[in-house]
């Protein structure tokens, strides 16, 4: 078990008022696995997708990530996991303007204390593992959105983490350059990459093996029609 979310539930005060955000959230993900966290906007899955990135904390249940205690560690300790364990993908793709393709992959290698020469062989690897190998030396401004999307996922790629967390990953894409990041997203999967995708759009959640909805803070699995078919 690689994510094991236990009875998660998470309050936000707003003036004299408890606001229940989160209620009760079971969820585990198995290593490669790729699973979809589907909901309308509202709906609670912002504030899950930040408990599952280690960016902020429930109010009370139990997180383990590899086994560990997430919710023991201190801040230092959690940003090494959020460097080494978690990649991020979101939809406003983050990238460095300044930077070119191979300077915004290898940014977290250099946070990890990565050797110059490794980084930018590191870099590059990611970069040809997403097909834009021969685009290393371009900047954001001279990449398609399909592009920047994959340089971002080439970023988020090159620590080898445990765990692929995407927010809406097609959002500020159009029809036919999303469609390219799904069928990446499906071979990293093929790869042994575990992905966990945040979306409110059922057409992009499909690409997942498994879908839960989250709705008022309160999650359930879909069952999958093809597979009932299957058993019969």
């Amino acid at each position: 078990m690689i994510l094991d979310l236990k009875h998660i539930f998470k309050d936000y005060q707003q003036d004299k008022l408890v606001v229940p955000v989160l209620k009760d959230i079971n969820l585990q993900v198995e290593e490669g696995e790729y699973v979809a966290i589907m909901g309308p906007s509202g709906s609670g899955k912002t504030t899950l997708m930040n408990i599952i990135g280690c960016l902020d904390k429930p109010t009370t249940g139990e997180f383990y990530l590899e086994g560990n205690d997430i919710l023991k560690l201190k801040d230092r300790e959690l940003s090494g996991v959020r460097l080494n364990s978690i990649g991020f993908v979101f939809q406003s793709f983050h990238l460095m303007p300044r930077e070119s393709a191979l300077e915004n992959v290898a940014l977290p290698l250099s946070y990890a204390g990565v050797k110059k020469k490794e980084r930018k062989e590191r870099a590059l690897r990611a970069l040809e593992r997403v097909g834009l190998g021969e685009r290393a030396t371009f900047m954001p401004t001279q990449l398609s959105g399909g592009q920047k999307q994959r340089v971002a996922i080439a970023r988020a790629m090159v620590n080898n983490p445990k765990i692929l967390l995407a927010d809406e990953p097609t959002g500020a894409l159009d029809s036919k350059s999303g469609a390219q990041i799904m069928e990446l997203f499906q071979r990293l999967n093929e790869e042994g990459v575990t992905i966990v995708m945040i979306t409110h759009d059922a057409n992009i959640a499909n690409h997942a093996k498994r879908i839960y909805h989250i709705i008022d803070g309160e999650i359930s699995e879909e069952t999958r029609e093809e597979e009932h078919h299957e058993e019969v």
